[in-house]
């Protein structure tokens, strides 16, 4: 009883072929960035972390849109602002991610401006994910060497 091996990727809808090229051209734009099928979709990376998903009708959702990696208080913003194109997406939505809906006419220059942001805010390292700390290898001491909590007792 293994895993299954990894299922092909089904051809993309006509509605989703244009905003995925379109989305393609600005994350390859930006520097350091790769693009893989994770969860069979399309998904950007720089310095080995996500940050842009396809949302390619996931789970029959209705919409074709990009999920994007968000520093605190985007998503709320973004989702206040304009909630006929931004939405709170599921299972990443609660650690701030924020989905952009790329069918109908969107705006594309903005569309740039947030894969910007979530590139930015993914490929800066950021004390607050814990990056960017310096940590020793982890060793145990050797065998009956008191440690400071055995010296307390």
């Amino acid at each position: 009883m293994g895993r299954e091996p990894a299922r092909a990727v089904h051809p993309p809808r006509d509605d989703v072929a244009e905003p995925l090229a379109r989305l393609r051209a600005i994350c390859r734009g930006l520097p350091g960035t790769s693009e893989k099928v994770s969860h069979g979709e399309p998904t950007f990376w720089v310095r080995g972390r996500m940050f842009a998903s396809l949302d390619n009708h996931h789970h029959g959702a209705p919409h074709v849109a990009v999920w994007l990696a968000m520093p605190l208080g985007a998503q709320e913003a973004l989702v206040y602002a304009d909630p006929t194109r931004c939405f709170v997406p599921p299972y990443v939505g609660k650690r701030g991610w924020v989905g952009v809906r790329l069918d109908g006419r969107p705006s594309w220059k903005k569309i740039e401006q947030v894969v910007r942001e979530a590139y930015r805010y993914i490929a800066s390292p950021s004390p607050l994910r814990g990056e960017g700390r310096v940590r020793g290898p982890r060793t145990r001491p050797p065998a009956g060497t008191a440690t400071r909590r055995d010296r307390r007792r």
